[in-house]
């Protein structure tokens, strides 16, 4: 068959844009997906917009009511204040170091213990029963315990022991009660990964020559810790918080040095900067285990590893 100069020409233009020829394959989306696709960008705007005005009519309306409160210009006087959040603003950021360092200190040392604890509950074999027993009894006791009272016994009642080599350091002493509180709730938390792995995984690695020690190092144990990361996440979260309270024993935190501001001036405003920079210190790491919380319930619905 003859091919025609005009018509070799206008099969290379087809060709060279990518839409037409005998060897494309460029997809092209039908009418109807288009028009849907359309339709879930108009709702998603009117969504975002819907949302955005009802935020801002609440916060309006929320302002209104709180600066019409018949009590309001002294609340504004005692807890926001412009020259003693100025002045408080430096030096609680000051002791917010020693909050960071505990939180890096204390959340290594929890993972740590609370995987051995876990590991100690899920051994099998009547021998291994008090190492069970003691794990269990530790957990319970931590975990019923509030934190406060931990506390006030660790950082006050140790020194009062007068025990040789002990420490008296209220900073080391707060360090020890979050670590003895929070590995009992991280140890739980363990266990349920542990626990959730099938009894199938460790058979198999059993079957191909591996000891007991090996299966729960290699196969159970790294998916057990993969599945439970975001409610990890959300107890270092907590212990984030939680190291304000070891201004009790006298550490000088954000906390402490918001009090000894407050205590001197007789005005709040100290305690609300504290809080304020707690919350932007918590923020970033409660919208990282969102984001590692819906990444892994992705994953889980596409049939993806775990």
């Amino acid at each position: 068959m003859t091919v025609t100069k005009e018509e070799s020409g206008h099969e290379g233009a087809d060709d060279g844009d990518g839409m037409s020829g005998a060897g494309d394959d460029g997809y092209v989306p039908s009418q109807r997906r288009l028009d849907r696709e359309r339709h879930k960008r108009l709702r998603a705007r009117r969504a975002t917009a819907i949302a955005a005005l009802s935020t801002l009519v609440t916060g309006v309306v929320l302002y209104l009511v709180v600066v019409n409160a018949p009590g309001w210009p002294r609340t504004k006087e005692t807890f926001f204040d412009r020259g003693y959040a100025r002045e408080a603003l430096p030096k609680v950021l000051e002791g917010l170091w020693l909050n960071v360092r505990l939180l890096l200190i204390c959340g290594a040392a929890v993972l740590v213990l609370g995987m051995l604890i876990a590991v100690a509950r899920t051994l099998r074999g009547p021998v291994f029963f008090p190492l069970r027993a003691l794990a269990a009894a530790y957990t319970d006791f931590f975990r019923g315990l509030p934190l406060i009272i931990n506390l006030m016994i660790v950082v006050l009642g140790v020194p009062a022991l007068r025990l040789q080599g002990v420490t008296v350091d209220p900073v080391l002493l707060g360090g020890t009660a979050l670590t003895l509180t929070y590995s009992a709730y991280v140890a739980e938390v363990f266990r349920a990964g542990i626990e959730s792995v099938h009894p199938s995984q460790r058979a198999a690695a059993r079957s191909l020559g591996l000891t007991n020690r090996q299966a729960l190092r290699h196969v159970v144990l790294p998916q057990a810790v993969r599945r439970q990361v975001p409610p990890l996440l959300n107890d270092l979260v907590s212990l984030q918080k939680d190291t304000g309270l070891v201004s009790i024993g006298g550490a000088v935190d954000a906390v402490r040095a918001a009090d000894i501001i407050v205590g001197r001036s007789l005005n709040y405003t100290p305690y609300i900067v504290a809080g304020l920079v707690f919350v932007a210190l918590t923020i970033p790491m409660t919208r990282f285990t969102d984001w590692v919380t819906a990444r892994m319930d992705r994953r889980r619905a596409q049939g993806g590893t775990l």
